[in-house]
């Protein structure tokens, strides 16, 4: 059985004190730090006109987009430096076009899980988890509302597997969203289907929705504002805990 483990999102974190809030979670009963990486979205075709000796004419490059949400929060840089203030198990979660670009650089960086996203990594994964693991990194899949749960089967089942699935229970991108219990589904049929794997979900989580999840079989539990804006946030990582630990008893 996998053990509960309660990740708050330091996405909603205060980013001033990031080492600080990293330190008063481990404190307050947390097994992981949940670190986002997003890249901001560019527009899908932007010009840009460099400058030219007068003799020459005007160039204009186009520049592809390279994301996959539209914000941009913590990258390799900001793990590197928490990584000098906590040995706690960072979780961390990429949720951009082009993951195996970031693999050696989160790994020499003190990443402990390496998550990419199904979407973006259908024609190399065996090569990406490969890549993961030799970084001495955990290596997860996640998958988008949208994305059907049987995508990440071959995943879970190769030689080299993934050893979490994080089920996205909004739409990737921002905090604060609404829980989308539909999701329930696609955590039940892997709870079913692989009873000892990790299984996350991220998105809408806290004290009023967890129990649907937990009772679902997640085992990993994603939460940014239902602890970071409580007044007792000790408190709702136990509710949490306690809440998966409860449902597991009873299977």
């Amino acid at each position: 059985m996998a053990a509960a483990k309660i990740a708050p999102s330091m996405l909603s974190s205060d980013f001033a004190n990031l080492a600080l809030e990293a330190e008063r979670m481990v404190r307050l009963g947390a097994d992981w730090l949940h670190m986002d990486v997003m890249v901001r979205s560019i527009p899908s075709r932007l010009r840009i006109r460099f400058l030219t000796l007068p003799s020459q004419p005007s160039r204009v490059a186009v520049v592809r987009p390279r994301h996959f949400v539209p914000n941009l929060t913590l990258g390799a840089p900001v793990i590197q430096s928490l990584r000098k203030h906590t040995k706690a198990y960072l979780d961390c979660h990429l949720m951009v076009t082009n993951p195996s670009d970031y693999v050696e650089a989160f790994g020499k960086a003190g990443a402990s899980g390496f998550t990419f996203h199904i979407e973006v990594a259908r024609d190399n994964w065996k090569e990406l988890i490969q890549s993961i693991k030799a970084k001495g990194m955990t290596p997860g899949v996640s998958l988008r509302p949208g994305t059907p749960v049987e995508d990440v089967f071959p995943l879970v089942e190769a030689e080299y597997p993934v050893e979490l699935v994080l089920v996205m229970t909004v739409e990737p991108g921002f905090g604060g969203q609404k829980f989308m219990p539909e999701m329930m589904d696609k955590v039940r049929t892997l709870r079913k289907k692989y009873p000892s794997l990790n299984i996350e979900v991220d998105g809408g989580l806290g004290p009023s929705t967890i129990d649907v999840a937990a009772s679902a079989g997640a085992n990993c539990i994603v939460a940014g504002s239902s602890i970071f804006g409580a007044a007792d946030p000790g408190e709702v990582i136990s509710v949490l805990r306690k809440s998966v630990e409860v449902s597991q008893n009873k299977s």
